[in-house]
């Protein structure tokens, strides 16, 4: 959760819901992202292009996306490209929302076989079409205020091969 400060006193309200299970757990969840920290927009530009991957060191299944920019991002997307070269879009969100962020959660766990990339391609308007943008004379770079910007693409998986109800009960 990002913080800006604004000159004034303000209060939290954030809460969260937990949800247990009544059953001992499998697999466990991993997050990783998929990162342009090299993040360099010159004033003005309309249409900056970032790009960022991932790639699977075992076989896994992909369960949930969330993209990440700051203001300047239009559209993002998600590609998994196969060990043997073929790629398909798993994810397009062709006007992003800073304001609206979203986790997108699968149907149905996508197969991402050891060796598969996930690739990711944003793009950034850093004009002064942009009604969200603080100031279009400035190079924007990576940071985590919201005048900066970001490019990360979130996601959860799990790896195939793991079952932690038989590891925790082996020790």
């Amino acid at each position: 959760m990002h913080y800006t400060t604004n000159g004034q006193a303000s209060k939290d309200r954030t809460s969260i819901g937990l949800y247990f299970s009544k059953n001992p757990v499998e697999k466990r969840v991993i997050t990783t992202g998929a990162v342009a920290r090299n993040l360099v927009i010159p004033p003005g530009e309309p249409n900056y292009e970032s790009k960022s991957s991932f790639t699977f060191q075992q076989d896994s299944h992909i369960v949930s996306f969330m993209p990440h920019t700051h203001v300047r991002g239009k559209d993002f997307e998600y590609k998994l490209v196969y060990p043997d070269g073929t790629s398909k879009v798993l994810l397009s969100v062709p006007r992003y929302d800073y304001n609206w962020q979203l986790v997108y959660f699968i149907k149905e766990p996508v197969a991402a076989p050891k060796g598969s990339r996930i690739e990711c391609v944003a793009h950034h308007d850093n004009s002064e079409r942009n009604k969200f943008n603080p100031d279009p004379t400035k190079e924007v770079r990576w940071g985590p205020q919201t005048w900066e910007e970001m490019m990360i693409g979130w996601l959860d998986y799990t790896i195939d091969g793991q079952n932690l109800r038989t590891e925790t009960a082996s020790r």
